[in-house]
């Protein structure tokens, strides 16, 4: 369904009103099983070279998925291939209106949460232990140096072993990723881990974090009356319960996992939560939805039913693509566009006006279609008081 709405915003939001000169990349499921995957490390490649992408939201197949389309190999998440050579980090904010209730209301400011979306249990070994016997790790060292043995744990009885890793490039990516979005917002950046535990594990991510501040953001931080600070990971959890919000949560893998999900819900909903990849050096942006394609909603829409789903987080890739294109290029023309177009889309629904899954947060579960529009309609709504605040003077 996202596709549906994608050309919708395109239509009717940006094409009417903006001149781009766009390379465009088909990263569809089909397009994507013809050229082996070839075009999302092109898309990727291209992002790299100008900076700035927009991204619809794709389909990551599972099986069911390989026998519907046909396909010829269960292809890997597109996300995880544009991470990976783009060497960034994936931040998601939510996006606040007044009338959509929080379940912690003390949230006043969004709370933009990183995940190091690299190693740790997601790329780990583990292991079924049979019976007794001794658990050892073991590193062989390149150039034939002794291998280094750890004893684990003597097992009595069967159980189970993890064996997981990170490695400093990626780590040290991971800082200046966080420290670069923190210093563009100007908030406060703070990074959760459990060295007291992990003494040499979650140790390696807090020193990494340390040097990288001191050497390259501390400065830059201290200048502009922001700073960057460790917590363990229960403590960061209890204060962000507790706080307004209004800062960057840079989270472990499983960590941002579970606490993204954990803000999204906190905030109100997926559909209002965007979804950006910085790269390292803060230069090269990719911006998508936080959700998936909305497949339920497709398959209404495909059998000519009416359908209510939530373009926001869409409009908002790329108005958070544009952004960082007009901040780049000192465009502020295009700046004060993008601004008017996000407030057109807040206002929209502070003004009654929105899609079925903000109305059954604000209704509840038995909201009658008078309190939400159709899909086009909801867009067609944002076009008409995007066009009222064009005619406004400049936001910037």
């Amino acid at each position: 369904m996202t596709r549906i709405i994608w050309n919708m915003i395109k239509d009717k939001l940006i094409f009417s009103y903006l001149d781009l000169d766009i390379k465009y990349f088909d990263l569809g499921i089909l397009s994507r099983d013809a050229t082996d995957d070839k075009v999302t490390v092109e898309a990727a490649e291209a992002a790299l070279k100008y900076n700035v992408a927009i991204k619809c939201a794709t389909i990551t197949p599972d099986e069911t998925r390989v026998k519907e389309f046909g396909l010829k190999s269960m292809w890997r998440s597109p996300n995880g291939t544009i991470r990976n050579i783009l060497n960034g980090t994936v931040f998601r904010e939510p996006i606040l209106c007044k009338n959509v209730p929080r379940i912690v209301p003390g949230w006043k400011k969004p709370i933009c949460i990183g995940r190091h979306a690299f190693g740790d249990q997601y790329r780990a070994t583990d292991t079924i232990i049979t019976g007794p016997g001794k658990l050892k790790m073991v590193f062989v060292p390149e150039g034939g140096d002794k291998p280094v043995e750890l004893d684990v744990y003597n097992f009595k009885g069967p159980g189970i072993a993890l064996s997981m890793y990170n490695v400093d490039e990626s780590i040290r990516v991971f800082a200046e990723s966080s420290m670069s979005l923190a210093f563009s917002k100007k908030w406060p950046l703070y990074l959760s881990t459990k060295n007291t535990i992990l003494k040499k594990y979650d140790g390696r991510f807090k020193d990494i974090f340390q040097d990288v501040y001191e050497k390259n953001w501390k400065d830059k931080f201290e200048a502009h009356s922001i700073w960057y600070e460790h917590r363990l990971i229960d403590d960061m959890v209890a204060y962000a319960l507790k706080s307004e919000g209004g800062y960057v949560w840079a989270c472990k893998n499983y960590d941002g996992d579970v606490q993204s999900d954990l803000l999204a819900q906190g905030f109100g909903s997926l559909g209002l939560m965007t979804s950006v990849l910085l790269s390292s050096d803060g230069k090269t942006l990719e911006a998508e939805a936080a959700h998936g394609t909305v497949t339920r909603h497709f398959r209404l829409y495909q059998k000519g039913q009416e359908t209510s789903t939530n373009s926001i987080a869409s409009i908002f890739a790329w108005t958070r693509g544009l952004e960082h294109r007009a901040k780049l290029d000192k465009n502020e023309r295009l700046l004060d566009f993008v601004h008017k177009l996000e407030a057109a889309c807040i206002e929209t629904v502070e003004a009654g006006k929105m899609t079925k899954d903000l109305a059954i947060l604000i209704h509840g579960p038995k909201v009658s279609k008078e309190f939400y529009l159709t899909t086009g309609d909801f867009v067609d709504a944002i076009a008409i008081n995007l066009e009222r605040k064009l005619q406004q003077p400049t936001m910037c």
